[in-house]
């Protein structure tokens, strides 16, 4: 009996031997190794900081003779060779970048360095040793061997450039590079010395002046650039409209953009550092608790919410024939808890990405304790809003990292933006109009803002961009888009005429004066606009969404009853890129982006955007402008027009006293289409009368009534006298002159 229980712990041992091969063994190793990797991820860029740093740290100690063991001296004998006398400012250089790498690693959410910076330190020091080294002279290879110059690079640099122009010259060249070098550090620019001369010139006259109300602000403005962040959530601007329109005319007479001083600096934001590292290990322990092993690999802190990346574990699962396999976890098991983690959190709604585009982990979304706002210049002062080259750049937020995030209004190039009341659509659209104003003149760009409301954009009226006042009487929306309409049209016919197939190539041939700047439309409530006269508005608001792009033409239209009524599918077709704020219901989510989510969101500029080139829905916190800010650029737009007017800067025909644009286009809509024939009847009969139109147009009294009063008003008639036939005061021949 033992001997057969015996024999049957050896099988079940020799099977369970036989499972553990060569296969099981890298598999087991590559899990580790992952796991290991994944572990490490996180604090990558601490370890390249430390690694510079001790890079460094070694090459000084073995120039100051401290460090003299075999690695030390040959790491430093190779820099030596390399760099020769420019080994210390390159050993700066590289210690600074590693501060610079342990410090962004331990701040909330680290700026990465600008490309312009990097590219101009490069060639500030590559240069600079070539310099060195054509400028020392003598056998150029020796000194390089001899650890001096500008070392092998210096060498290297120096002579490529030497046997082609001369040994002087192609200092002078590097030195050149260098200069540019410092140029591209400190952002300089050649037009810059040249405004600061204006300013500075017309500061002496202003000071020279007594009683010159002009003195102050520059006064004024010198000190706000020693200004440093408040502490204050919601901060003023440190520079006025006036002092912005006196230092924006320089000598030359050329009005320049808005400064960025117009608009509040970013607030000081609370650390949540700690608390977050206590909320990942709770998502960790209440998976685990359900039996979804699963491991926090990444921390986000946004403005908002705090995204944290988590990454599915696996189980270990029994075969039938006893072997054990590691199997993933499904990504369903964790969304399938979003109410148990947000009651271990104590913190609701929380919003669940399965996964996070273009990452092998899982997202969620965990609202701040409490949230920070986000400033339009701080998003404008970014290095990814700097480095975006585009004609109508704005600012939209920053996103659950708390990086900037803009758009480009002609790639998108309509945008659809829905939301309730009060979740922070009309600060939306407040900053991307502010955005755009702050980067782009009345030359290239115009506005056409349409405010059923008449609350949200009746602030804007008076800057230089506008086409006409913002259109708030509902009689005159369908002759606006009318309007937009027939210039499209009107665009289309001038790019045919000289060969041009967009805005941009159309104003590379043009001449100054003849150049077309781009147009964007703006209705802030569509649901108004629907409600009155649905067919008319959705006909000319899918046209104009067909076709304009090419011409310059965006339109950005909002709308707080996001309903099928309201955004109909013919509408959306034409909206590829769609913003939704908090809604109430899982339905409205859906009207607006075709899937759930919107329901979920915070408010008060809590986001979800749907780029047109990509069905993943990107979560940003929205910039914040106040009235301050607002008031200040528009304040500024006014004041510079009228100084520009003032000093003939702007070379503009003076505006006519005709009205609006579209007067023409409401005046034909309004007039009966037997108008024309009534013209005609009139003039050749030479009276007029009511009855004489009623029997020769076979219409009733009402309608011949009405066509009377239009005569009346177009000047073909005179006016009621008694019962008599009114006088015709057009003669038969001026029917061929006139436009009926």
């Amino acid at each position: 009996m033992t001997k057969r229980k015996g024999s049957r712990s050896a099988k079940v041992l020799g099977r369970n031997l036989r499972v553990v091969s060569a296969d099981d063994i890298s598999a087991h190793l590559s899990n580790a190794i992952t796991k290991t990797l994944a572990t490490i991820y996180p604090y990558r860029q601490e370890a390249l900081g430390l690694l510079l740093l001790l890079l460094a740290l070694i090459v000084f100690f073995n120039m100051a003779g401290l460090a003299s063991g075999f690695i030390t001296n040959g790491v430093g004998n190779l820099v030596r060779s390399l760099f020769g006398w420019g080994t210390i400012p390159m050993m700066l250089a590289l210690g600074t970048l590693s501060v610079y790498l342990l410090r962004g690693a331990l701040q909330e959410a680290p700026q990465p360095i600008s490309l312009e910076v990097v590219i101009g330190t490069e060639l500030v020091l590559i240069c600079g040793l070539a310099v060195i080294h054509l400028i020392a002279g003598g056998d150029s290879l020796a000194l390089a061997r001899a650890q001096g110059g500008g070392g092998f690079v210096g060498w290297s640099l120096g002579i490529l450039l030497q046997d082609l122009v001369g040994r002087w010259f192609a200092a002078f060249v590097y030195l050149i590079l260098s200069l540019a070098g410092l140029g591209l550090i400190f952002r300089l620019k050649l037009d810059e010395a040249q405004t600061w001369t204006g300013s500075l010139g017309q500061a002496q006259q202003a000071y020279q002046t007594p009683g010159d109300a002009a003195a102050k602000p520059f006064r004024t403005a010198s000190r706000s650039k020693k200004e440093t962040k408040p502490k204050a959530p919601q901060s003023k601007p440190s520079m006025s409209a006036d002092e912005a329109v006196l230092l924006a005319v320089t000598n030359r007479g050329r009005l320049k953009l808005p400064p960025l001083d117009l608009l509040a600096p970013p607030a000081e934001t609370a650390n949540q550092n700690a608390n977050a590292r206590y909320q990942a290990q709770i998502i960790e322990e209440t998976l685990g608790g359900f039996g979804v092993p699963a491991e926090v690999v990444e921390v986000n802190v946004g403005p908002t919410v705090t995204q944290f990346g988590v990454k599915p574990g696996t189980i270990s699962r029994t075969k039938a024939d006893g072997s054990t396999v590691e199997q993933r976890i499904r990504v369903n098991k964790i969304s399938s808890l979003n109410n148990d983690l947000a009651l271990a959190l104590a913190a609701a709604p929380i919003r669940i990405e399965t996964p996070v585009p273009g990452r092998p982990i899982v997202g969620i979304e965990v609202p701040n304790g409490s949230a920070s706002l986000v400033s339009l210049r701080g998003v404008m002062e970014s290095d990814i809003y700097r480095r975006t080259k585009g004609n109508l750049v704005v600012g939209l937020g920053n996103g659950t990292a708390g990086q900037a995030k803009i758009l480009d209004l002609t790639a998108l190039p309509h945008l659809l933006i829905a939301g309730a009341t009060g979740s922070g659509k009309s600060a939306c659209i407040n900053s991307m109009i502010i955005s755009l104003l702050m980067t782009c003149t009345p030359e290239q760009l115009r506005f056409l803002m349409i405010d059923p409301k008449m609350v949200e954009l009746t602030n804007f009226n008076g800057i230089p961009h506008l086409i006409a006042p913002v259109v708030t009487d509902f009689d005159q929306v369908a002759g606006a888009l009318a309007w937009v309409t027939r210039e499209m049209e009107r665009r289309y016919k001038a790019f045919a005429a000289t060969g041009s197939r967009s805005i941009s190539g159309y104003n590379r041939k043009a001449p100054a004066n003849e150049r077309l700047p781009f147009l964007v439309v703006i209705i802030d409530e569509l649901a108004d606009l629907m409600m009155l006269a649905a067919d008319e508005v959705e006909r000319y608001v899918c046209r104009i969404a067909q076709m304009a792009r090419a011409t310059g033409i965006h339109m950005v239209i909002a709308t707080q009853r996001p309903s099928v009524d309201v955004v109909t599918g013919l509408i959306k077709a034409n909206f590829p890129a769609r913003i939704a704020f908090a809604v109430t219901s899982q339905i409205d989510s859906r009207v607006i982006l075709d899937t759930p989510g919107a329901e979920k969101l915070l408010g008060k500029g809590d986001m979800l955007y749907m780029a047109p080139d990509s069905p993943q829905l990107i979560r940003l916190q929205g910039c914040w402008v106040s009235d301050p800010e607002i008031n200040n650029v528009v304040d500024y737009w006014k004041r510079a027009s009228v100084v520009a007017e003032s000093a003939k800067i702007v070379d503009e025909p003076e505006p006519e006293e005709a009205g609006l644009p579209w007067d023409d286009l409401v005046k034909e809509a309004s007039q009966d289409d037997l108008f024309k024939e009534a013209v005609k009847l009139i003039v050749k009969s030479g009276r007029a009368s009511t009855t004489l139109l009623q029997r020769r147009l076979g219409i009733g009294y009402p309608r011949a009534s009405r066509l009377m009063d239009q005569l009346e008003e177009e000047g073909i008639i005179g006016p009621a006298d008694g019962t008599s036939a009114r006088e015709v005061l057009w003669e038969a021949g001026s029917m061929e002159e006139e436009d009926v």
